[in-house]
């Protein structure tokens, strides 16, 4: 494969940007990965620890005792194939949770770990009898760096915000472009593919469809294909084909974007903060309509609770850190010179059933005692 991939990758009218052999070395690793089974239990465990918070997701045990490079010992899953729809209704279980836990499962894997199943096909996904989602089989698997993983998350603000000149230039660092690229041009042409993918169902928005549309761009500007995203593309792909098949109709957007939302606004680290900020302010302005949309998407999620993500908000604003965004929400009231109440009374009616009197007490409270009283003091001050 690798001396048919040296011989024909040049006759090939896609623009792939580098040698096709390295995309067929980056397969071959994982497969010779995948025949060590010592490497896929460890795998395995890796791949349970990033779960561990997670009750919808099952990954086996290994039993390490009668495990070696050749067998592989490992807890029975009692499950049904995702694709066997009739087992599915037979057992009572939902096929849209079934696919929101997929989808979540995968944006966490790749936006959150960095670790990802790479192979998520029909025979290594189970549903289970209390709704709960069984991966096996974590040969192969894949490793991301930190700045792709983030480099990722930017990107789907970027799109998020419809800001297409830093979605190309998230391309240029993710290796789809490379660095001397002149992204104008390429601009208004990702505007015309992924301008109306927000509310397609999977059938209208799916990664296929981009792909085809990307491969005609690639014969008109100089998109690549980096060996390392060749295994996500086929995991993204593949991941998508089980959604279609349980339900055609399902909107992958509505699971991907109230995920996205609510880890901006919970804002656990500063990388995630910062882009936070990223999407509340355009051009020096706070972004009010912004704000209001991102808190009715993570809503959307029935299980979101805005309260934990209110306290983190608090005990953000009265840190150090926050100190920008102090200042900068402190203008947002009185810009345009006027009093922005009808902003504000609008965002409260969105939260106020979340944050009552007294919850709302308690977070400030607990926001409060995370800092020291000369931090408070200087808060006052300001």
């Amino acid at each position: 494969m690798r001396w048919a991939a040296g011989l024909l990758g040049p006759l090939l009218p896609l623009n792939l940007g580098h040698d096709l052999s390295l995309i067929v070395d980056e397969f071959g690793i994982k497969l010779f990965e995948e025949i060590d089974y010592i490497n896929e239990g460890r795998n395995a465990e890796k791949f349970a620890t990033n779960f561990a918070d997670d009750p919808t997701v099952k990954v086996p045990s290994i039993y390490w005792r009668y495990t070696t490079n050749c067998v592989l010992t490992l807890e029975w899953i009692d499950g049904i194939k995702l694709t066997d729809m009739e087992s599915v209704k037979a057992a009572g279980l939902d096929t849209n949770t079934l696919i929101e836990v997929g989808v979540r499962s995968g944006l966490r894997q790749l936006l959150e770990h960095g670790f990802f199943h790479a192979d998520p096909h029909p025979g290594n996904l189970f549903a289970l009898a209390d709704g709960r989602m069984a991966y096996i089989d974590f040969g192969m698997m894949d490793q991301m760096e930190e700045t792709t993983k983030e480099t990722l998350v930017d990107s789907v603000v970027h799109l998020i915000n419809k800001d297409y000149l830093e979605l190309a230039k998230d391309f240029v660092k993710l290796g789809f472009l490379t660095p001397n690229t002149d992204i104008m041009p390429i601009v208004p042409a990702l505007e015309s593919v992924l301008g109306d993918i927000i509310g397609e169902k999977v059938g209208d928005f799916n990664f296929k469809t981009i792909t085809d549309q990307f491969s005609e761009l690639m014969y008109d500007y100089p998109f690549r294909v980096p060996a390392k995203f060749a295994l996500i593309i086929r995991s993204l792909v593949t991941e998508e084909g089980l959604a279609l098949t349980l339900n055609p109709d399902f909107k992958i957007v509505e699971v991907a974007y109230p995920y996205v939302a609510q880890r901006l606004l919970n804002g656990e680290s500063p990388a995630l903060r910062r882009r936070l900020i990223e999407v509340l302010f355009k051009d020096g302005k706070f972004q009010w309509n912004r704000l209001e949309e991102m808190i009715a998407i993570a809503r959307s999620d029935r299980s979101f609770d805005l309260l934990p993500t209110a306290q983190l908000g608090l005990q953000f604003l009265l840190s150090e850190e926050g100190s920008f965004l102090r200042r900068q929400l402190m203008l947002a009231l009185i810009e345009d010179d006027r009093i922005h109440t009808a902003e504000v009374g609008s965002l409260w009616n969105l939260v106020k059933e979340d944050l009552q009197p007294s919850r709302l007490f308690n977070v400030a409270l607990g926001a409060l005692a995370e800092f020291s009283t000369e931090g408070v003091a200087a808060i006052t001050r300001f």
